[in-house]
């Protein structure tokens, strides 16, 4: 008896909710009723049926059907981390944005932020008030309402595969498909011609959405295959002829497949409000997949016809999510950042170091088409505290290990290491690529660099570099295409700026030479030294001169100068400045000649 009655207690979270639950019916008794007692059911949940007065809230054409007042089942979490729940018990509102299945009302659209339990239970009165006032009003955004296609609701059963897709298949019924194994975590969808060791699919094009969902048994997934649903009604008649079409199309996939597997399948469900169908991607179990090889194999028929009395009714599907990565659904979360300047494009990274090693990996994140490593060195383990390798990288060459490292950021990118200080054959490069970033602090690569200025259709060229203390300020150098003077001409023209600035001393060191405090000697008996830094912080200072470059690679118009950048806790605290430089500025006397350039943190 003690045992029954603690199971039948709730919880004083859920004591509470009851308590301001009747305490608003008592002070709004013509807006809000509570019409039974509320009870426990299932996984702890308490639910109280509710009336809310809704008759005085605006309607528009395509918006909720409200009556005059309306019932909902309110369901109470066991404490504060979860949000209410609200159902109906009618299928009046099926197929509207952000009703669940039919019945469930996705009242907090982002409970994470909107759900806020120190206001109270009460405040999910008023949350569905607002919400009821929205969806009658027809102003919620169907295209925005997650999975509406299929119910509001994610289908994925635990231990399945994520399936990637990333072509769209023709307007047909159906069409064959493979799925080919990357992981136990995941499987690639492609189209045409397949590999041995792929296992053959299907995509089926369904004719209508589903707003209830696809259900978690074969036999439910047939039977919404086969019904016929209109937002604000529900119907089991007239009945799609679809559902024998795609069990027949089922079987004729497996029969394909080695015995003993499961059978995957696609279901292609049109969008509620057009555009591209939404993806489903499920799977039968190997035992169903096997019988309906079986029925394949012992048809009397030629034309093949499945029907499903044939199989068990309590047959599950295995629901796997879907990465859809279709440019039809999909837009880039960099799409109006400065790095999208960097998509599609064929970009050069001399040094592979401290700079360069993370902006390479920024630039191929960004969506490069194709990346041009070049450096010499090679990896060991001192480097990995502020460069952008593995233990699995010492000693291999630093342009092939990153290289390694952004093909396995991205299938699509295509990216040559070379172990060479520049790229061989480059004057054959310079027509394809877009951008050249010496990050080599090298004198001979950026009076390299000048030349190249003069050179017709020449790239923008670009030269990136850190101060050897803390490797917390930030030098950008850019020389536009139509600029006959290099980075190197701009860099030397810039410091003299800069140095005649007393506001910009912290920057004073890029053109100083490295006092000995700023030096690090890696390893005993080492005669050449190194930078201060850490990866957080060249990884930051990269990043940011990586924004900054990809505006100008976006830029309409030519512009060359200087950035100068300091992160919040650098000498010259949270700072950027960018220096212009105008092509008469650059004109210098003949004869006169470059100053040396000082030593720079490049993580070499």
């Amino acid at each position: 008896m003690v045992a029954r009655r603690a199971r039948n207690r709730f919880t004083d979270w859920q004591d509470t909710a009851v308590r301001e639950l009747r305490a608003v019916a008592a002070a709004f008794p013509d807006d809000f009723q509570l019409l039974d007692r509320p009870r426990l059911i299932g996984l702890g949940l308490v639910q109280a049926r509710i009336r809310l007065r809704t008759g005085d809230l605006a309607r528009a054409p395509r918006g909720l059907p409200l009556q005059e007042q309306e019932e909902f089942l309110l369901r109470i979490g066991p404490n504060r981390l979860s949000p209410p729940l609200v159902e109906v018990d009618h299928y009046r509102f099926v197929g509207y944005p952000h009703v669940l299945q039919g019945r469930r009302l996705c009242i907090y659209l982002d409970a994470a932020r909107e759900w806020n339990p120190q206001r109270g239970f009460a405040s999910a009165i008023d949350r569905l008030y607002d919400w009821l006032a929205d969806a009658a009003a027809a102003r919620f955004d169907p295209d925005a309402a997650l999975f509406h296609a299929v119910g509001g609701i994610l289908h994925h059963t635990p231990g399945t595969p994520t399936i990637v897709v990333r072509t769209s298949g023709k307007p047909v019924k159906a069409q064959p498909a493979f799925l080919a194994v990357r992981s136990a975590r995941r499987q690639d969808l492609h189209y045409g011609g397949g590999h041995p060791n792929h296992r053959r699919t299907m995509v089926f094009e369904v004719a209508d959405p589903l707003p209830l969902g696809a259900g978690t048994r074969l036999h439910d997934l047939l039977t919404l295959l086969d019904t016929t649903i209109t937002p604000g009604a529900f119907a089991a008649s007239p009945p799609l002829p679809q559902a024998a079409a795609f069990l027949t199309a089922l079987a004729a996939t497996a029969s394909r497949n080695p015995a003993g597997e499961p059978q995957a399948f696609i279901l292609a469900i049109p969008h509620p409000t057009g555009g591209p169908p939404h993806l489903l991607a499920g799977q039968v179990p190997a035992v169903a997949a096997d019988e309906l090889r079986r029925r394949v194999r012992d048809r009397r028929e030629p034309i093949l016809n499945i029907d499903a009395g044939m199989l068990d009714n309590q047959t599950p599907v295995e629901w796997c999510t879907v990465s859809d990565e279709r440019d039809s659904v999909t837009t880039r979360r960099d799409a109006y950042r400065p790095t999208n300047a960097y998509q599609g494009k064929t970009i050069q990274i001399w040094g592979c170091g401290g700079l360069g090693s993370w902006i390479a990996e920024f630039i191929a994140r960004a969506g490069a088409k194709r990346l041009i490593l070049c450096d010499p060195g090679t990896v060991t383990g001192g480097l990995l505290v502020r460069q952008d390798f593995t233990e699995d990288n010492i000693g291999e060459a630093k342009a092939e290990a990153l290289r390694q490292r952004l093909i396995a950021i991205r299938d699509d990118i295509v990216v040559e290491a070379h172990t060479g200080v520049i790229p061989d054959g480059l004057a054959t490069l310079l027509g394809e690529t877009c951008l050249i970033v010496d990050a080599t602090i090298s004198r001979a690569i950026g009076q390299l660099l000048d030349e190249l200025a003069t050179t017709a259709g020449r790239p923008l060229l670009a030269q990136v570099a850190t101060d050897a203390g803390t490797s917390s300020l930030g030098l950008l150098t850019v020389s536009d295409p139509t600029n006959p003077s290099g980075p190197n001409s701009i860099d030397q023209q810039t410091g003299k700026t800069v140095a005649a600035d007393g506001a910009l001393e912290p920057f004073h060191t890029f053109w100083k030479d490295v006092s000995a405090q700023d030096e690090l000697i890696p390893t005993r008996g080492c005669s050449v030294p190194t930078f201060h830094g850490s990866a957080a912080d060249i990884a930051a200072v990269a990043a940011s001169l990586t924004s900054l470059l990809g505006s100008h690679l976006a830029g309409n118009e030519p512009v060359s100068g200087t950035h100068l950048i300091g992160l919040p806790h650098s000498p010259a605290g949270p700072f950027r400045r960018f220096m212009r430089v105008a092509l008469a500025s650059l004109q210098r006397p003949a004869g006169e000649v470059d100053a040396p350039t000082p030593e720079r943190g490049s993580g070499w």
